[in-house]
């Protein structure tokens, strides 16, 4: 069966709206064929949809926990039931593998379970006796938040800021990336089959501009961002005159893996290849400075690394038996990736492995190995991208020092058999997504996201998601009016 295609335009107030702005496209990076195409929300959408959130968020608040709960539920049956189909949209509009598209739609029904664990975890209001009054902690929801979501995981990221939010008792207003709009509509049209209130979820299509509406509209009560760290900068000065204002930033990094005296070389080359090229290196968590503490292994591992990268299958989320990665988001993305690695080698990087468009597609890309070995001065950027450069030091402590070298600090891992550097590695390394012997790309969403420098604000998702979706407010009760036993010095009753 063909799968359903998701709609077009606007979602406000439980309708959609064709757009008022420019033309919006979405092609799929593996043959170019039109996924999605609308019309962008223009200014008088962006404020008709804060609208409809702050109309909404009272009664979607006054409702209670368990309503709000059975209306997220429905949406994951929803998910479950329509997993094949969200799948096929991931992957036709990101070019991402079908294999991983549908472990992106598991984590997307998943995440509800989690995030009603993680609010009863972390939100339940609390009491204790203080005296002769009790001390109470309660937490309410800040109103009208907006997700801005990515490309890379067009439906479980975004959907890991609006589950919590929603069963917070916020209402939302949502962008998806202009890269992946047809995920973004999938997603809002089952939001509204599991009977959400109109006007608790509203959808905007559009690019920048659009964006930049949503972060500066003055209904806003807090934003929940994930993206790029140039765009996390930009949205952290715009919100700096605006305290007030709830900002949650999840952003790249500049992650490193550490290999330090590890026994088992294929072990150790699997995981530098699933933590530097999964995804086609296109998941925040990605390893991009690989640091081998130089040993009398150190050539065979690098050997084995690349047999690995040769033999790997690469290819679209069509074939089969399935590639290991597909396309990266764009062929303009491809072309990126592609003059970044040119500049290393410039810059005197030599290619281990060439980095290079396959079939005539630049978003197709083979995988990229440089060492870098002896250059100083390169950029602390991240290369969103199959590319992994190679850096050998000549002991744990150096290794240590070279990993924390960047403003960035999301994740880094460390390969190794030795207790000991682990037990120092976690204790000195800078992020805050740190592995041992795991891939740095793997997460749990029992565990806190995020990280430190310019990664992100020092306000994790994942389980604790639910902590930048509510305040919490401080209160003494007492049902008895009375005096104190003693007065405060200086009054008198009369």
């Amino acid at each position: 069966m063909h799968p359903t295609l998701p709609p077009t335009g606007q979602l406000i107030q439980g309708q959609w709206l064709s757009g008022d702005g420019p033309e919006l496209l979405s092609h799929s990076p593996s043959d170019g064929g039109l996924v999605w195409r609308g019309l962008s929300a223009a200014s008088a959408q962006v404020d008709a949809a804060y609208a409809a959130a702050r109309l909404a968020q009272p009664a979607w608040w006054a409702r209670s926990l368990e309503e709000r709960i059975a209306i997220a539920r429905r949406y994951a049956s929803i998910v479950k039931e329509r997993s094949a189909e969200l799948a096929e949209l991931i992957s036709r509009e990101s070019g991402k593998t079908l294999w991983e598209s549908r472990g992106e739609v598991g984590t997307v029904a998943g995440k509800i379970e989690l995030s009603i664990e993680a609010l009863h975890a972390r939100r339940d209001t609390q009491r204790f006796e203080l005296g002769n009054y009790q001390a109470v902690t309660r937490f309410h929801p800040f109103g009208v938040m907006a997700v801005l979501g990515p490309f890379n995981f067009p439906a479980h990221l975004p959907n890991g800021h609006i589950v919590p939010a929603l069963l917070a008792g916020n209402t939302v207003v949502f962008k998806p990336s202009e890269l992946t709009p047809a995920v973004g509509a999938w997603m809002a049209a089952a939001w509204q089959a599991a009977g959400l209130p109109a006007g608790v979820l509203n959808l905007l299509q559009g690019a920048r501009e659009v964006g930049q509406a949503v972060a500066a509209h003055p209904q806003l009560d807090g934003l929940l961002f994930t993206g790029s760290s140039a765009g996390g900068r930009a949205l952290h000065r715009a919100f700096a005159e605006h305290p007030q204002k709830i900002l949650a930033l999840e952003m790249g990094g500049n992650n490193p893996l550490v290999v330090y005296k590890a026994g088992d070389l294929d072990a150790a080359a699997y995981l530098i290849l699933v933590s530097a090229f999964i995804t086609a290196g296109q998941r925040c968590t990605c390893a991009r400075r690989l640091i081998l503490v130089e040993d009398a292994h150190t050539e065979q591992l690098l050997a084995r690394l690349k047999r690995m990268l040769e033999r790997l299958r690469i290819g679209y989320w069509t074939e089969s038996p399935e590639p290991f990665y597909g396309t990266v988001i764009s062929p303009e993305a491809g072309q990126r990736i592609e003059r970044e690695a040119t500049e290393l080698i410039a810059r005197g990087a030599v290619p281990l492995m060439s980095l290079a468009p396959l079939r005539g597609n630049s978003a197709l890309l083979s995988p990229g190995l440089v060492e870098v070995t002896g250059i100083e001065g390169l950029s602390d950027e991240e290369v969103f991208g199959p590319l992994l450069t190679v850096r050998r030091v000549s002991s744990l402590e150096a290794a240590i020092a070279e990993a924390n070298r960047t403003r960035y600090g999301l994740s880094a891992g460390l390969i190794s058999d030795q207790v000991e550097a682990w037990q120092q590695f976690i204790h000195e390394i800078r992020a805050g997504v740190v592995n041992w012997n795991r891939q740095t790309t793997g997460a749990s969403g029992k565990l806190p996201f995020g990280g430190c420098g310019l990664s992100g604000n020092h306000r994790p998702a994942g389980f604790y998601s639910a902590d930048y979706c509510s305040w919490a407010i401080g209160s003494l009760e007492s049902q008895d009016l009375q005096l104190p036993g003693q007065l405060e010095p200086g009054i008198e009753i009369a």
